[in-house]
């Protein structure tokens, strides 16, 4: 397929607001790809070149896009400048500037293969490598696809769909409706690489799917807990037994171990390079580390790498939570000071200053084979082995406590320890279900001190715009911002579809001067001209500033209440911020059928 064909698909996209016409167009352009571009097509589509985990980033500044354009239609910088603050789009000053050829015949693979190689390249002179390679396939390519290729490096592509919207679309290639989601997405949670889970669907179909397997180095999608409001509700959910955890208020962690001699854990950078020496990390044992949402933060936590490579086994991926301790007194510390730790620099150095213990409470894979379908009862007897076997050699890496109860009074005593240690709360696990992968069920349920209030939870909600400051806020640029929910099925009237973003609250209240500062700076990196078309908002209730749908934040409220403007239909009462969550993506967000149930959950 020609880049050109793509770039009109794209465009299509780009002008509907209807994400059931999205999906329709993505299945056309589905049908038209080959085996081996169906994968490209699926990326580049997203605004990407690979699954997420791979973290193939151009690391291209809006400045080094500029130069390029500058380079390509032999304009100045600062000519250049002027016209990409006019249009408020690197595609659309690309277009103005008329820098593309008319008549281009190069293919989606070519393009790939040619971004692919922009983004790889690194070391002494990779800018000027990286402005001229993309200078010259933008000059190679007709105007509609240097409008879109233009966007790709700076990640601002922005068509307003995501993984899910693809596998949508797949379903709707084979069968003219969504019907088949359900496997596909199966299939995604066990292996989330979307490009690849379209290559093979379209080659097998749903039978190669269900052949799946997961593998080390590929995320598994973290399986989700609900919400139960007393032991007895969730004992009597659980068939009367269940086991309880200490619920840590950490990141979640999935480590992959693989030591197979033809896997090599490879440093990047010079940096790494002494990191990997710093703490004794070998070449040959394979270690990734992956965040809740699909992130590949292995170059942030060596200390996890060294004490992953020491575990008595051939192959693993380990489900846990990371949290800080205090190296002098080695007690817990807050979330705020344990997400120090995701940085990109000064890594050694903070690793030392907060070590990081992981809690492993499952084991997805072992030794080459899935677990995923065995009893949580086996695979906790499969991770005390692991565990014992390693004689206390793993240092950060360590079982999490567990409790089997029978007895509504044995859960409360169990509770009450883990709340006078300082922890959040419990999860308890039903002993005979599987691992359900990307799903959230009643086999976990968690259950936190919050819920002695009247809101059983925190909430996390999207930030979807703000608006100006009056008075003593003027001086921070904000006032107030409007936070939403992800819906997670259509509405019946055809207005809310699945994954749009509905509001819950305005938020004026409940922050510190420092939040303020902190809101208003992450909000102008995400802020757009217009309102997103996955966005569903009162007019009463637009912000003065719109932002892209990326900023997770952890919302505590007195209750939950009807509303007639919110377009959730439900709103939060007297909302306070908790914390920023950078390990959630905007999907991962609490969703509408949620917020219901948490609304029900209520004392």
């Amino acid at each position: 397929m020609y880049f050109s064909i793509l770039s009109q698909y794209l465009e299509k996209i780009e002008k509907t607001a209807s994400r059931n016409e999205m999906t329709e167009i993505l299945a056309d352009l589905f049908k038209k790809c080959s085996k081996d571009e169906i994968d490209k097509v699926c990326y580049l589509s997203l605004g990407r070149l690979a699954p997420k985990y791979r973290g193939i980033e151009f690391n291209m500044a809006e400045k080094m896009a500029v130069r390029t354009l500058a380079v390509v239609g032999n304009k100045s910088e600062t000519e250049v400048s002027k016209i990409y603050k006019k249009m408020g789009d690197l595609g659309e000053a690309a277009l103005k500037l008329k820098i593309a050829t008319q008549n281009s015949k190069l293919s989606v693979s070519e393009v790939y293969e040619k971004l692919f190689k922009i983004a790889e390249d690194s070391g002494e002179g990779s800018v000027d490598r990286k402005i001229n390679g993309l200078a010259d396939l933008l000059k190679k390519l007709d105007p509609l696809s240097a409008k879109y290729v233009a966007r790709i490096p700076v990640n601002k592509l922005r068509l307003g769909f995501s993984d899910m919207t693809v596998l949508d679309a797949l379903s709707w290639m084979k069968k003219g409706d969504k019907s088949l989601r359900k496997d596909l997405e199966r299939g995604f949670n066990v292996l989330a690489d979307i490009g690849k889970i379209a290559q093979i669907f379209r080659l097998k179909g749903l039978k190669g799917l269900k052949g799946l397997r997961p593998e080390a180095g590929v995320p598994i999608r973290a399986a989700k807990a609900e919400r139960l409001p007393d032991a007895e509700k969730i004992l009597e959910k659980m068939k009367g037994e269940c086991a309880l955890e200490p619920k840590l208020d950490g990141f979640r962690t999935q480590i992959h171990i693989d030591k197979d001699k033809s896997k090599v854990q490879s440093p990047k950078s010079k940096v790494q390079k002494n990191l990997f020496e710093e703490f004794d990390i070998k070449k040959d044992i394979f270690v990734q580390i992956f965040s809740r949402n699909l992130d590949n933060t292995t170059h942030m936590f060596p200390d996890v790498v060294e004490a992953a490579q020491k575990l008595k086994v051939k192959s693993a991926i380990l489900d846990g939570e990371a949290i800080a301790v205090n190296p002098k007194t080695g007690k817990f510390l807050p979330f705020q000071e344990t997400v120090q730790r995701k940085r990109k620099h000064g890594v050694g150095k903070k690793a030392k200053e907060l070590p990081l213990k992981v809690f492993v409470f499952d084991v997805l894979y072992l030794d080459g084979k899935p677990l995923l379908d065995e009893p949580f009862r086996e695979r906790r007897k499969r991770l005390e082995k692991i565990l014992k076997k390693s004689k206390g050699e793993e240092k950060g890496i360590v079982l999490t406590e567990q409790k089997v109860v029978k007895k509504a009074s044995d859960f409360d005593k169990f509770f009450k320890k883990v709340v006078k240690e300082g922890l959040e709360g419990l999860m308890a696990k039903k002993l005979e279900a599987p691992y359900q992968a990307g799903a959230r069920n009643f086999t976990w349920v968690k259950y936190k001190a919050g819920m002695k209030s009247e809101l059983a939870d925190t909430v996390d909600c999207v930030v979807m715009g703000y608006y100006g400051g009056k008075g003593k806020r003027s001086s921070f640029g904000i006032g107030a911002f409007l936070v939403g929910a992800v819906s997670d099925k259509s509405g019946k009237s055809g207005k809310v579809e699945k994954g749009d973003f509905l509001t819950v609250s305005k938020i004026g209240t409940g922050l510190t001067d420092e939040q303020w500062k902190e809101m208003f700076k992450r909000c102008e990196g995400l802020k757009v001209a217009e309102k997103p078309k996955e966005y569903v908002v009162d007019k009463n209730l637009y912000p003065d500033v719109w932002c892209r749908p990326k900023l997770v934040v952890e919302i505590e409220a007195d209750t939950i209440t009807k509303s007639p403007i919110h377009t959730a239909g439900l709103a939060l009462r007297f909302p306070r911020l908790k914390r920023f969550r950078d390990d959630k993506d905007a999907n991962q967000a609490t969703s509408l059928g949620e917020l219901q149930k948490l609304a029900k959950i209520k004392k």
